[in-house]
C-alpha cells in the first residue's frame, strides 16, 4: 500500500508567528509594534505568500519571493517600519515563522514504512520545503516529494498525484492520500482515483462538506489503521 501525505497541516505546522516577528523587530530594526499590529502584517505575507508561492520553482525564484513577501509584510505595518530596507527584512521574516513536525509524525512514518509502505509528501509549496523535511527529521522518512512549485501544477490538480504515484511506482487504487483540506487534498485524491482521508486535528467548527465515505482522523495516528 502507498500513502501520499500533504505537508502543511498534516505532517508539520508552526507557532503563531506574530510575537517573535514582534521580538524580532525590536531587537534587530528598533521598532516597536503591537501584537496586533505584527499579526495583521503576517496575515497580509502569508496572502500574498499562498497566491504566489508556485512561482519559487528554484532558488533564485525563492530569494524573489521571499523578497516580495518581505516587502508585503513592511506595507502592511505600521508607517514608523516603513524605512526598513526589505533585504534587510528577509531573514527577520523567515525567523519569524519556525516550523515543526507534529508530535507522532515522524513515529507513525517509520510505522508504516517497517510494514513495508511506501511514502510521498504532496504538497502545494515552494521548493524550500525540501529544506522543511530536512530540519523536522522527515525528509529520510519518505520515499518521494512532490512539489507543486517544481512540478507546475498544484492540487486539486490530479498531476501532483500522478507524479508521486509514478515516483514510487505505485497504482491509484493502492494508495490513500492524507490531508487537511476538503478543497485540495480530499478533491484531488478523488480526482486522480486515490483514496482520501481528512486530517482534522482541530475540531473548532462544524465539519466541512465533504462526499460521503471519506474517513477523518485527527491525526496521524489513524493511518495506523488504514495501513493493512
Amino acid at each position: 500500500m502507498t500513502f501520499l501525505l500533504d505537508a502543511l497541516g498534516t505532517l508539520v505546522t508552526f507557532d503563531p508567528p506574530a510575537p517573535r516577528l514582534r521580538a524580532l523587530l525590536a531587537e534587530r530594526h528598533g521598532i516597536e509594534v503591537a501584537e496586533e499590529e505584527a499579526a495583521a502584517a503576517m496575515r497580509a505575507e502569508i496572502a500574498l505568500y499562498r497566491r504566489e508561492h508556485d512561482r519559487a520553482s528554484d532558488r533564485a525564484g525563492l530569494a524573489e519571493l521571499r523578497r516580495d513577501c518581505a516587502a508585503a509584510l513592511r506595507g502592511a505595518l505600521p508607517e514608523r517600519a516603513h524605512d526598513i530596507d526589505v533585504d534587510e527584512l528577509v531573514p527577520t521574516l523567515l525567523d519569524a515563522i519556525r516550523f515543526f513536525a507534529y508530535p507522532e509524525a515522524a513515529d507513525v512514518l517509520d510505522a508504516l514504512r517497517a510494514r513495508g509502505h511506501r511514502l510521498a509528501v504532496v504538497s502545494n509549496w515552494d521548493v524550500s520545503l525540501r529544506d522543511v523535511l530536512d530540519a523536522t527529521g522527515l525528509a529520510e522518512r519518505v520515499d518521494a516529494v512532490v512539489i507543486s512549485a517544481e512540478l507546475g501544477f498544484a492540487k486539486p490538480s490530479v498531476e501532483p498525484f500522478a507524479a508521486a504515484l509514478e515516483a514510487l511506482g505505485a497504482e491509484p487504487s493502492g494508495a490513500w492520500h492524507a490531508g487537511d483540506t476538503v478543497e485540495h487534498d480530499v478533491a484531488g485524491a478523488l480526482a486522480a482515483g486515490v483514496r482520501p482521508v481528512l486530517v482534522r486535528r482541530e475540531i473548532l467548527s462544524p465539519a466541512p462538506p465533504m462526499p460521503p465515505g471519506v474517513p477523518t482522523i485527527p491525526d496521524l495516528r489513524g493511518l495506523l489503521a488504514l495501513a493493512v
